[in-house]
């Protein structure tokens, strides 16, 4: 009586007659008869294999100890391989990545192990890969997942750590500072610009106004004479002599004993100067000492 296997998209069926591999079958029905088939199926999707903690050491002679996943998968076009090739695709796997990783780690310093993980990734994978292939095994990825150093290497890193954080510190306090002192400086400045400008302004109006006040005291007293010589145009001979008169009437009065009035003063006064006793010369008699 025949089984009857449902095989999935993602398996394949390796069945063997009378010991002899027939194919890889699926997806699908596929029939075995019992004695007269043998069967083994295989999973063609992705498997995640933990890799478990190891000692590896490195160029420089340092101890590290690291573990990590590797994804990989049965190639379909090739699964006979995984059943014909190999006994235990799995074991086989795990045996090659642990030794790559040695053969990795050990070409490498431990500087770069720790700063260097995605390459090492990488030079894992394709290593592995192309040794797995005859097996019909694609690896699709490795991820390290944790390293770990020495106690002591481990102390020197943190007091490194530590001594860069300050090192950070201080030079973004430096930079703050720096930073401080220029908007400062940069501010004192434009104030210093803007003092002067608003004393240049200052200045600046008050010239100006000073100006113009010149300018209007000066066209006053223009206006102001232009009014006096118009009135004095019209003053008679007559009235300025009386008003000179007038004016020699206050000299008198004075305690001079001797008054000399010019040329023109005394040909102003015209008749009015012999009545004083005027000379051609300007000079007068002098004042009868009061009783």
């Amino acid at each position: 009586m025949a089984v009857i296997n449902f095989i999935r998209d993602y398996e394949r069926l390796a069945r063997f007659k009378f010991g002899r591999f027939q194919g890889m079958l699926g997806p699908g029905v596929v029939l075995a008869i019992p004695i007269v088939h043998q069967i083994r199926k295989i999973d063609t999707r992705i498997e995640v294999i933990d890799i478990p903690r190891q000692t590896n050491i490195t160029r420089d002679n340092a101890p590290i100890n690291i573990d990590f996943l590797v994804y990989m998968r049965v190639d379909i076009n090739n699964a006979e391989k995984a059943v014909l090739e190999v006994g235990n695709y799995r074991t086989a796997v795990i045996g090659l990545a642990t030794t790559t990783l040695r053969a990795v780690i050990g070409d490498i310093t431990l500087d770069d192990v720790l700063s260097q993980r995605e390459r090492i990734n990488a030079s894992i994978r394709e290593r592995l890969d192309g040794e797995t292939e005859r097996w019909g095994i694609k690896v699709t990825n490795v991820e390290i997942r944790e390293i770990e150093p020495p106690r002591d290497i481990q102390d020197s890193m943190n007091r490194q750590m530590t001594a860069e954080r300050i090192r950070r510190a201080v030079v973004t306090e430096a930079d703050g500072t720096r930073e401080s002192a220029i908007m400062i400086a940069e501010g004192e400045k434009q104030a210093a610009i803007l003092k002067a400008e608003g004393a240049r302004q200052a200045e600046i109006l008050a010239a100006e106004g000073d100006r113009q006040a010149s300018i209007l005291r000066a066209e006053g007293f223009s206006e102001a004479l232009d009014k006096v010589n118009a009135v004095a145009q019209n003053v008679e001979q007559k009235t300025m002599s009386l008003q000179y008169f007038e004016a020699l009437k206050s000299i008198g009065d004075g305690a001079s004993s001797k008054i000399i009035f010019p040329m023109e003063f005394t040909r102003f006064l015209g008749p009015l100067g012999n009545m004083f006793g005027v000379d051609g010369t300007g000079q007068v008699a002098e004042k009868a000492e009061s009783s």
